[in-house]
This record gives C-alpha cells, structure tokens and sequence, in this order.
C-alpha cells in the first residue's frame, strides 16, 4: 500500500497544502486569502472552519478523495518549548492552540486541521519540527538582566530539514554534524547545529538578530524603552514595529527584498545602504555562532526565499566563506519536510513523540 500524506501549512494570508505518495508530490497548491477575509476574524482560533473549508475545496477541485490519506501532517504552532521531532497531535495539543495560550500564530491552525481529517478517515495526525522546539544550551539562555531569558522560536523544520539534507548528501550523520544554518525568509533565524541539536539560535519572532523584509531583529534597548515610554504608540503598535512592520518595511517601505536588490542594482543611495547592511547582520550572526561552536564548523549552509538571491549569497560569501564552505538550499521546503516528517513516523524511522 503506498504512503499518502496531506501536509497543511497555514501562513498569515495564506494556506498552502500538497498531498505525497512515497515520498513524491503529487499536487500543491497555495490558497491565498485576502485581508478582507482575514481581518473578519477576532482570533486566529476563530479562522479555524474557514481555513478548513478552503483546504476541502482545493482537495475537491483536484478530484482527490481523503480517504486515500494515510496521515496529515500540520506545522507545528506556538506551543511550550519542546525537543525537535514528529508528535502526535492530542488533547492537550489542540486545547492550548485553540486557546492562544503560548501565543497566536497562523501556523497554530495546522494541528488543528489535521487533527480534524484525521480524525474523520481514522489516520494518524502529527505535527513536526514546530517554530518553538528549544535544544538551547543553558549558557545561550542567559540574558544580561535576571527578568530576561532567551527563546529558542525559529525556522526549526527548515533548518532540522536542510541540515539533513546536506547530512545525507555529504556521508555524515546529523547527531555528529557542526553546521551553522541562516534560514532568510521574512524573519531571519540563523542557527548552530551541533550533535544534533540547534544549541544557540536567535529568536526570529519577538526581536532578536538580523533585520529582515518584515522584521526588525535586535534593537537598541535603551532607545526602545524610551520609545515605548513616550506615549506616542500603543503596545500593539510597538510589538508591530518589531514584527511586521520592521525591517525593509521601516526602511525601504516594502517587504521585497527583489525590490530593494533591484534598488541595488541600479545603484540607489538608500537601498544600497539597507541591501548591504542585511548581507552585513546575516553575515555576522554568522560569524558570532562560528565561535560558539568551539569547533571547526562543516558546513555553512543559507537557506529561505531570500537565499535566491545571489548577490545576498556572493555578499555573506565574502564575508563567512573563509570559514567552511558555503552550501545554499533556495526556498522554503517547508511542505516537503512535513511529508517527510510524516512518512518517516510512518514507517517507524523515527519515534512519534507524545505532547
């Protein structure tokens, strides 16, 4: 009997979703929503049955019956922190992302609809890999205020899934690697993989690291108090700045990092500037995590939409390639990596972990 795996992702203003069988994809598709429809909702809890609804007509379109299903697999949502790996969805897993507890982010919907269909056919229901999987080392948590502690929240599937892709491409095996992975997307998260384990990373959602098209990275503290003090911006406004708001879209007004390239390109003062300063925090972030690894890293590998671009990759080149050789995995492979994700707990390769 073949293998055949629904993967849901759902992101802000849309839901992408593909059916594989043995490991290969049969279809995709990308189900945009418009802001109108987005912005009907209280809640992301709320856009539950919509999303869902959307996921079923796209599968009917495509004549594919969820019968034929073995599993469905859901990006993982803002949960509390756990280990890297696939889980089952549960009970508990379900109440705290209805609930927001942990935070409300589109991809908390995932676990949610998957659970659903699996449910309905009587299929297993998983998540893998999700934003919040924590393997920091104690000494990366430290923050330079007792109030403060350092979050693990990045791209975990696509960083745990390119750097086992460049694990099974080169002989070497994942526990034993030393890889340091930028993933650049609309965050940037660059991570240390070490003995399996991602031990320190920057927490790409709530401010910390580079800046990116949409996010702000770390800021200088003492003027953000002050800013946040002022009273010229409400909470949510300044927790926008950081996130959504932030980066090229502060800067350059748009959060196509094509555009601000082509501004490059034609030698525009401003996006030359901003262009070359992103290349600069990716490139360092780079370099800090190469000296935490107390080691001679493997691999530096760049991954997410941006790693499309070449003069980024030939510019963090410069910078880092002196110290390992520089691999790049374009794209977000997101889909992929949850099918995966899925066909492995499937065919008990690896552990399915319970929440």
């Amino acid at each position: 009997m073949p293998i055949t795996v629904l993967v849901i992702n759902p992101g802000s203003t849309s839901t992408k979703i593909a059916v594989y069988e043995d490991g290969d994809e049969l279809f995709s598709e990308n189900v945009n929503h418009s802001a109108e429809e987005i912005a009907a909702f209280a809640c992301i809890a709320d856009q539950h049955e919509f999303r869902e609804h959307h996921i079923r007509a796209a599968l009917d379109r495509r004549g594919f019956g969820v019968e034929r299903l073995s599993a469905v697999v859901g990006r993982g949502g803002m949960l509390r922190p756990i280990p890297s790996g696939v889980y089952a969805v549960d009970a508990r897993m379900r109440e705290e992302l209805l609930s927001g507890r942990y935070g409300e982010h589109a991809s908390n919907l995932g676990a949610l609809i998957a659970d659903d269909f699996g449910k309905e056919v009587g299929i297993p229901a998983y998540i893998a890999d999700p934003v919040i999987v924590d393997e920091l080392d104690d000494v990366a948590r430290v923050a330079g205020n007792r109030h403060f502690t350092r979050k693990s929240i990045f791209h975990a599937l696509n960083q745990k899934a390119v750097s086992r892709r460049w694990c099974r491409e080169n002989g070497r095996s994942y526990e034993t690697a030393t890889l340091v992975v930028a993933h650049m997307g609309g965050g940037v998260t660059v991570g240390l993989h070490k003995d399996g384990r991602v031990v320190d990373v920057n927490n790409g959602l709530n401010g910390e690291g580079p800046f990116s098209p949409e996010r702000s990275g770390t800021l200088p503290a003492g003027d953000l108090v002050k800013l946040c003090f002022s009273g010229a911006y409400e909470e949510r406004e300044v927790l926008k700045m950081v996130s959504g708001k932030g980066g090229m879209v502060s800067l350059m007004g748009t959060n196509d990092m094509r555009a601000v390239e082509e501004g490059w390109r034609i030698g525009d003062p401003e996006a030359s500037l901003y262009f070359r300063a992103f290349i600069y925090q990716v490139g360092k972030a780079i370099g800090a995590l190469a000296a935490a690894a107390h080691r001679p890293l493997e691999a530096i590998i760049l991954t997410g939409g941006v790693a499309h671009s070449k003069p980024v990759v030939e510019g963090i080149r410069e910078m880092v390639g002196f110290m390992a050789p520089l691999v790049v995995y374009p794209g977000e492979g997101e889909l992929e990596a949850l099918a995966l994700a899925g066909t492995r707990a499937l065919k008990g390769e690896c552990e399915v972990l319970e929440y």
